[in-house]
């Protein structure tokens, strides 16, 4: 069985999709582009503004699951520019604690929205 997890602190999804999914003592959370949900804008400034928003809307989605980061197992980070590897990664440490996920990280051609990063994140309950 699986159920659909969706936060109005987080933006709505933008194609068909669910922002997560939980299965099976798992959370799915669908890539998070740096959207503010309260102005459908991205935040303004570069790699680390975008990175904070995604992670601000991860959160959003795992409190509303009730979890935290410390609940994710595994991330995946999408870049438009592998330039920004090391300001997005900045970023990212300040998010956990000293027990970080597993990740993953990629340079593609494009993200939607002309997005500078895009993360994706399975949390485990």
């Amino acid at each position: 069985m699986k159920k659909i997890i969706a936060s109005k602190n987080a933006p709505k999804a933008i194609g068909p999709y669910s922002q997560a999914v939980e299965a099976n003592g798992f959370l799915f959370i669908s890539g998070q582009l740096p959207i503010n949900p309260e102005t459908g804008e991205f935040p303004l400034g570069g790699i680390g503004e975008q990175t904070k928003q995604s992670f601000a809307n991860i959160k959003a989605i795992l409190n509303e699951a009730g979890l935290t980061v410390d609940n994710i197992v595994k991330t995946t980070v999408l870049l438009s520019d592998i330039n920004d590897f090391t300001a997005m990664n900045e970023v990212y440490t300040s998010q956990f604690g000293d027990a970080y996920p597993a990740r993953s990280a990629f340079a593609v051609k494009d993200l939607p929205k002309g997005a500078l990063v895009e993360i994706e994140v399975i949390a485990a309950k």
